[in-house]
């Protein structure tokens, strides 16, 4: 098993270790909890591991529900939000505290967010409420960066 402390761990290992499959904004991901209610309604929440490799990144898009970032291990995070389409704010995700990183961020539901590695391969989790669902799942057109006119809504 591949220890998350090896600074020189081939992100492949962490893909097979935790059964990660090609997510559709980018990067890997294995759904670890959805909560699934007794009337088969919407669940409460549900949580994934998230692996961004270097030179791979989490596409602009949004989600209809609250999300929250969690750094697990690997290199620093940046993560971009939108909240019209124009204005971006960059938060950053990662161990170093004295460099204003942060292991946690929350995007509010409905905003665009955009995030890539910083330096090789990042570990993290996302945490859903309510549960996600993919038909409140919304990509942004190839190319588009907030600022450049309309969202793309």
């Amino acid at each position: 098993m591949p220890d998350l402390r090896d600074p020189g761990l081939d992100p492949a290992r962490v893909i097979a270790a935790l059964g990660l499959a090609p997510h559709p904004e980018g990067g890997h991901y294995r759904e670890a909890w959805r909560d699934r209610p007794a009337d088969g309604g919407r669940g409460a929440g549900t949580a994934i591991y998230y692996l961004l490799a270097a030179g791979e990144r989490s596409h602009w898009h949004r989600v209809d529900a609250a999300e929250a970032w969690h750094w697990y291990a690997g290199a620093p995070l940046t993560l971009s939000l939108s909240p019209d389409g124009r204005r971006v704010e960059t938060l950053s995700l990662g161990p170093d505290l004295g460099a204003g990183e942060r292991p946690f961020a929350l995007v509010p539901a409905g905003c665009w967010q955009a995030a890539a590695p910083r330096g090789g391969w990042s570990l993290l989790g996302c945490t859903v409420s309510p549960a996600f669902a993919f038909a409140g799942f919304e990509m942004a057109p190839p190319g588009w960066q907030p600022g450049g006119g309309r969202s793309p809504a």
